[in-house]
């Protein structure tokens, strides 16, 4: 028997999706509302229901609402592509691209610009309703969202290149449990996910990238995961954001350069960054600020190096190389057999002469740092105008011309009572042994 909790947006006599998808959407939000408005009906009553979008374009030029629990938004693929690389493409060379766009269910964000720099009304899609319970199970899968063009923004870059628009993919403004964003695609938004208040929340499998930022967990929240993603904010933005959580899981995700950090706690505690891969162009890759504590920073492959790529050559996030790749403003944290990789030019260092440091105890007490390896190479910084080809050359490349002089560890005066073993040789750890417990990497021959 056909299921009248299913809808397909282009079936669905109210509106025209390919106009404004966001009129259709809100439309059988307010069916559904209507169809199940008693609270208990045989044990039941508010089964939620399942939107479809089929492969196709669809423009969004109404902020779609969502205030009811167990409300699944579908679709038939993630569709991104790189919009970055296209536009950077000289236009007379677009003709023999095989694809433009994005594909797949693809939502184009049209929505008005609303010039009071409000993010929640630049959202796609808007999440709120107060009262009890918090709203929950609200599903968004396998689609894309798409914010198509960045503005200008007076720095002189090229529009396309700024990472601003003011437009935002999923923007959930109410606290909220057990929500899940999986398989999605979300490419040129100024932010991709902005989810307050999460409760048990997954977010996973989804392809975050060419955003202005991409994952921000803020308000506070508890138990939720960030895993398996593909991630890569721009230089103004966050890839991974999270405040006041607490259990927070960020395990397996591949976080792509030019986002100004890599992930970024500021008061989250007892949670866990393990086994992503995280590549930046810039220091301060992992921070720990605010007092976050307790945390587990374990196994992760950290590569900072230089942007390959022309159009972004000279853009960086304001740190120098004496901020370190991971800094820790906090207590009790572990840091635990993570793998260091510092290939970069020495004439770039900055502040000029500086021995760039790669962890960075900056306060708190009680950390402990073991088992850490650090490879710091001196190469020469090369560019290409292909975005792909000189990454791909940049990841593969090992030569160099001789090693570079780091700072594997230091500890400032503000944290002490940490305890750092094997992470360093006694001229690369820098800290005061008075008040802080040390031992050196065994050297070979020693």
């Amino acid at each position: 028997m056909p299921s009248n909790n299913y809808y397909d947006v282009t079936t669905w006599p109210v509106g025209n999706p390919a106009k404004d998808v966001g009129e259709v959407i809100n439309s059988i939000i307010a069916d559904i509302k209507e169809r199940q408005a008693a609270t208990d009906v045989n044990d039941g009553g508010k089964p939620g229901a399942v939107i479809y979008l089929p492969p196709g374009d669809y423009h969004l030029r109404t902020q779609v609402l969502i205030d009811v629990s167990f409300l699944r938004i579908e679709g038939s693929g993630h569709g991104f592509t790189s919009s970055s690389i296209r536009f950077n493409v000289p236009e007379d060379e677009w003709p023999d691209l095989h694809e433009l766009w994005p594909g797949g269910s693809r939502v184009i964000v049209d929505l008005p610009a609303a010039g009071d720099g409000e993010e929640a009304k630049g959202a796609a899609f808007y999440v709120e309703r107060n009262g009890s319970p918090r709203i929950s199970s609200v599903e968004f899968s396998n689609f894309c969202i798409d914010g198509l063009h960045f503005v200008p923004d007076g720095s002189g870059l090229q529009a396309e290149n700024t990472y601003v628009n003011g437009k935002t993919g999923i923007y959930a403004a109410s606290a909220n449990d057990s929500f899940r964003i999986t398989g999605m695609g979300f490419v040129y938004l100024e932010h991709a996910l902005t989810i307050y208040h999460a409760d048990a929340l997954s977010i996973h499998d989804n392809f975050i990238a060419e955003c202005g930022s991409c994952i921000e967990l803020r308000g506070w929240g508890q138990a939720s995961k960030i895993t398996d993603n593909l991630v890569g904010a721009g230089f103004k933005g966050h890839s991974i954001y999270a405040e006041n959580h607490g259990g927070l899981l960020v395990t397996a995700n591949n976080v792509f350069p030019r986002g100004a950090s890599s992930v970024h706690f500021k008061g989250v505690t007892r949670s866990s960054v393990t086994n992503n891969r995280l590549h930046s162009f810039y220091p301060g890759m992992v921070l720990l600020e605010d007092n976050s504590s307790e945390n587990l920073v374990a196994t992760n492959h950290f590569l900072r190096d230089h942007e390959p790529w022309t159009p972004f050559l000279g853009v960086d996030n304001g740190l120098d190389d004496l901020t370190g790749l991971l800094s820790i403003s906090g207590s009790n944290n572990s840091v635990v057999g993570n793998h260091f990789s510092e290939v970069i030019d020495s004439e770039s260092i900055r502040p000029a002469g500086g021995t760039p440091v790669i962890i960075r105890l900056a306060a708190g007490t009680g950390n402990f740092v073991s088992n850490n390896h650090v490879v710091a190479m001196d190469v020469s910084a090369k560019s290409s105008d292909s975005c792909f080809a000189a990454q791909v050359d940049a990841l593969l490349t090992t030569e160099a011309t001789e090693g570079l002089a780091v700072t594997t560890v230091m500890v400032d005066s503000a944290s002490a009572r940490n305890t750092i073993l094997d992470s360093g040789s006694d001229t690369q750890v820098v800290l005061d042994k008075a008040v802080n417990a040390f031992r050196a990497t065994p050297a070979i021959g020693m």
